[in-house]
């Protein structure tokens, strides 16, 4: 097996007498999709905030393609090459698309303009259309502002902006949360087509969701939570849908109990 993207061993999550993860394994490979499943309380949630940096364990090790990593912030994770869209997707909704591809990596305008930090809107326009043109994405014109789009359309604008960012690292991560909520059928179809090519990418992704349709559609595996421990962890292809509620429910016992039993 290649090395992993992103490999987290032995995680453990306290909150005083509260353990919120417990003694968490998961790993996901490049262009691997991987579905991370459970109730309400089950520690997804907290999972992917100890991935992304804005939470750090009380116990084990994460690393990131090979390499053991400590993150104390968010900007950690991004420097080695994680991207998380939560789901308020954290777009500038008066800014037109091609300014919420770029932000944070604006193109300026060069000489004593660049200087001054004028950003060139045309050259980040034509930028942005090359990286939507690389992922297959076909949405609004670059000058449209994001407040006149579509739920789906911002939601693609979103990933495709977290793409673009882990595009230069080798291996990169995307962590998705609930990606589909709130969306139609042809929005969820969309989205859905957008992980894929970006998997095929090779881009390592990390879907939490609710949404069971979704999951059996993009992912490749699914890791399954109940009550802050991992209870599955199977290939999507051939999973029984009944045991997978039965794990995320806790009416089926842990997959890893069965084997030692």
């Amino acid at each position: 097996m290649s090395t992993p993207a992103l490999e987290l061993t032995g995680i453990e999550m306290h909150y005083g007498f509260v353990r919120a993860l417990d003694g968490i394994d998961i790993h996901v490979q490049p262009g691997e999709v991987v579905g991370l499943l459970g109730d309400n309380g089950a520690g997804k949630s907290t999972l992917l905030k100890v991935m992304s940096g804005a939470h750090r364990p009380s116990q084990g090790t994460i690393r990131v393609r090979g390499e053991e990593q400590s993150f104390h912030a968010p900007s950690d994770a991004a420097d080695a090459g994680i991207q998380m869209v939560y789901q308020d997707l954290s777009l500038v909704e008066p800014q037109d698309i091609a300014t919420n591809l770029n932000l944070g990596q604006e193109t300026l305008r060069r000489g004593p303009l660049g200087w001054l930090g004028f950003v060139d809107r045309k050259a980040m326009r034509r930028s942005s259309e090359k990286e939507l043109d690389r992922l297959g994405v076909r949405t609004a014109p670059m000058t449209r502002p994001v407040e006149m789009l579509s739920g789906g359309q911002r939601q693609v604008v979103a990933l495709a902006r977290s793409a673009i960012r882990v595009n230069g690292e080798s291996q990169g991560i995307l962590l998705l949360d609930e990606p589909t909520a709130a969306l139609g059928y042809e929005q969820t179809k969309n989205v859905e087509s957008l992980i894929r090519r970006m998997a095929d990418q090779g881009i390592a992704i990390v879907v939490v969701t609710h949404d069971l349709p979704l999951c059996f559609e993009v992912t490749d595996r699914l890791v399954i939570l109940n009550r802050g421990k991992k209870v599955a962890d199977l290939p999507t292809a051939g999973a029984d849908r009944d045991h997978v509620v039965g794990w995320i429910t806790g009416s089926r016992a842990s997959m890893f109990e069965t084997a030692g039993a």
